[in-house]
Parts: C-alpha cells; structure tokens; sequence
C-alpha cells in the first residue's frame, strides 16, 4: 500500500452493502452505531438517520453505502487499530436494528491494520489535529 492511501476505518461486504441499500429504499437515509454491550451485544445497529443521538462520546468512523458509522469513543480507543468490516448473516438482529425484519442481522468482522496502513492513519489523523489546533476549534 502506498504511504498515501488512507484505509477506510470501516468497510462492508457486498452481502452488506446489498441489504443497506434495500434498507434505504425502505427507510430512507441511514446510520449505524457499533454496539458496545448490552442488550445487543456489540452487534453494529443501523437506524433511520439521525433516530440515534450521538454525542462527544462518539467517533464518526467512516461511512458505508453513504450512510455514517459511529462507534463509542472508549470503544474506539479498544479497536483503533483495526478495520472494523460490515458483514452480513441470516438470523435476527437487535430489537432495535432496521434489519431485523428482513431475517438477517449485521455482523461486525475486524482485521488489524498493517504496519503501513496504521502509519498512514496515524500521520492522517496528527494532520487532523494539527488542522482543527490551527483553526482554533
């Protein structure tokens, strides 16, 4: 991989993508939230846009199929060396989760990012910083 390229903090599987968009048509915009425990576990949930209020504790990972992905921050700080992969498989989802009703449920797969890769995110994201100390927020 080239020091320049950026990997995605989150991705999804074609099966994913597939049922995100069926989800659209029915739904309209969406978002997700990667579950920290709980009552479902730490099952990815997927809502209408803007149904889950996130806050200062969350991270804005990423989008999928256009639709933004968040995680809790102390979760992230647990998993941020990995890229978090969207999957898909049959079974019931979460009570709260847009799939439930069409039999599957979403599935979060993980890899470790490789040594170039967590490089060109960490000088990504020190660039970030840099930016939002220089514009003063």
């Amino acid at each position: 991989m080239a020091t320049d390229q950026i990997p995605a903090r989150v991705t999804a599987t074609d099966a994913a993508t597939a049922l995100i968009r069926k989800l659209k048509d029915i739904h309209g915009p969406l978002m997700f939230h990667q579950s920290g425990g709980c009552c479902d576990g730490s099952a990815p949930m997927c809502f209408p846009d803007g149904e889950f209020k996130t806050g200062d504790q969350d991270v804005l990972l990423g989008e999928i199929e256009g639709s933004p992905f968040y995680i809790g921050r102390a979760q992230f700080e647990y998993w941020r060396h990995t890229q978090l992969i969207i999957d898909v498989v049959d079974g019931r989802g979460g009570m709260f989760s847009l799939e439930g009703p069409e039999g599957k449920r979403f599935l979060t797969r993980s890899r470790i990012f490789t040594d170039d890769e967590w490089n060109a995110l960490k000088h990504a994201e020190q660039g970030n910083e840099q930016s939002k100390t220089e514009a003063g927020t």
